[in-house]
C-alpha cells in the first residue's frame, strides 16, 4: 500500500473584497489553519471517502466507485456527495489519468479549522484535490465554486502576497513582506456565521455602478498598507477601504452595523455579513466582544502564518 499527504493554507483577504473580481490589487494572506488530504491506496475499484472535522469527528463520507466516477454520475441524495463528485469529475476533465487504475484509494480530509470560521475550506480541498490529480488549482476551481482564486494563491503559499487580475483574468501573484510593527494590535473575530461567498459575489456583479474610482483607490490602500508602520494610519486605511466597498455594494459597514461603540477599527474580510473581520485595538479586546456574544477571537500572531 501507498499513500501520499496533501497540505493547503486556509486564506484571509485583508483588502479588494469583492473588488479583486475586477482587477483590484489586493492583499491576500494565507493563515496558520489549513486542511489535509491523507490518500492510500487499496485493492478495490473504489474511493472510500471521509472528511473529520477539526475535533476528529467524521462529518461526511461515502464511496464512489471509480466507474461512477469515470461516467460521470452525479444524480446523488447527498449534497456534499454531489459536489465531492463533481470536484473529482472535473479534475479527471484536466487529467484524464487521474483515477485511471484499478485498484482504488482510501481517503482522509481534515479541516484544522471550524468549517463555519470562513478560512477556505472548499479552497484548500479544490488545492489538495488538484495536487493529487496533478492538474492546475487554479483551472480546477473555475471548472467548479468560481471566484477570483485568490484563495488557492494563499493555499500555496506560506508569505503574504498582493493578489491581481489583469483584463484577460492573468493572475499577477507577489509574495510580500507584510509583517507590521504593530500586529499585536490585530485581532481577528468570528461573527458566529458563515458568509456565502458566492452569493456575495452575485450581488457585487449585478451592481453595474461603474467601479474604476473605487478600484483604483483600493489598489492604492493596499499599497499604502504594505509599507504603513503605525497603527493610526492603518486605521485610517482600513476604515478608508470599508466606506468605499460600502458605496458599491450599499450595505452598512460592520462596525456601525453590529459595533458603533468601539474604540478601534473594524474591517470586513471578504463577504459581508459574516466570517472573520479584522479588528484594531490598544487593549486586549476580548471583553467587550464577549459581552456582545462573539466569543472567538484570534490574536494576529495566532492567525497568520
Amino acid at each position: 500500500m501507498t499513500s501520499e499527504t496533501y497540505y493547503s493554507n486556509g486564506k484571509l483577504l485583508l483588502t479588494g473584497e469583492y473588488v479583486v473580481l475586477d482587477g483590484a490589487l489586493s492583499l491576500a494572506i494565507p493563515t496558520t489553519y489549513g486542511q489535509s488530504l491523507e490518500i492510500t491506496s487499496i485493492d478495490e475499484p473504489k474511493l472510500k471517502w471521509k472528511s473529520l472535522d477539526f475535533e476528529n469527528h467524521v462529518w461526511f463520507e461515502d464511496i464512489f466507485t471509480l466507474q461512477k466516477i469515470a461516467t460521470g454520475f452525479v444524480n446523488l441524495r447527498n449534497d456534499t456527495s454531489n459536489r465531492l463528485l463533481q470536484i473529482l469529475q472535473a479534475a479527471k476533465k484536466l487529467n484524464p489519468e487521474f483515477l485511471n487504475t484499478s485498484s482504488g484509494f482510501d481517503v482522509f480530509s481534515k479541516l484544522d479549522f471550524p468549517q463555519n470560521w470562513g478560512l477556505g475550506s472548499s479552497s484548500t480541498l479544490i488545492n489538495n484535490i488538484a495536487n493529487w490529480a496533478n492538474v492546475d488549482a487554479y483551472k480546477l476551481l473555475e471548472l467548479t465554486f468560481g471566484g477570483s482564486g485568490y484563495d488557492i494563491a494563499c493555499a500555496q503559499h506560506d508569505r503574504a502576497l498582493t493578489y491581481q487580475l489583469s483584463v484577460k483574468n492573468e493572475k499577477d501573484i507577489i509574495e510580500v513582506d507584510f509583517n507590521p510593527s504593530f500586529k499585536e494590535s490585530l485581532y481577528f473575530v468570528h461573527l458566529n456565521k458563515k458568509q456565502d461567498s458566492r452569493q456575495g459575489i452575485a450581488q457585487y456583479k449585478a451592481n453595474t455602478k461603474d467601479k474604476a474610482q473605487v478600484l483604483n483607490k483600493i489598489s492604492n490602500i493596499t499599497s499604502e498598507m504594505l509599507i504603513c508602520t503605525n497603527l493610526n494610519d492603518f486605521e485610517i486605511l482600513l476604515n478608508t477601504h470599508e466606506q468605499l466597498i460600502s458605496s458599491i455594494i450599499h450595505q452598512v459597514p460592520v462596525k456601525e452595523k453590529l459595533f458603533p461603540d468601539f474604540k478601534g477599527s473594524i474591517k470586513s474580510l471578504g463577504a459581508w455579513g459574516g466570517d472573520f473581520v479584522l479588528v484594531t485595538s490598544d487593549v486586549n479586546p476580548n471583553s467587550y466582544f464577549n459581552s456582545k456574544g462573539y466569543n472567538t477571537i484570534i490574536t494576529y500572531s495566532d492567525m497568520i502564518k
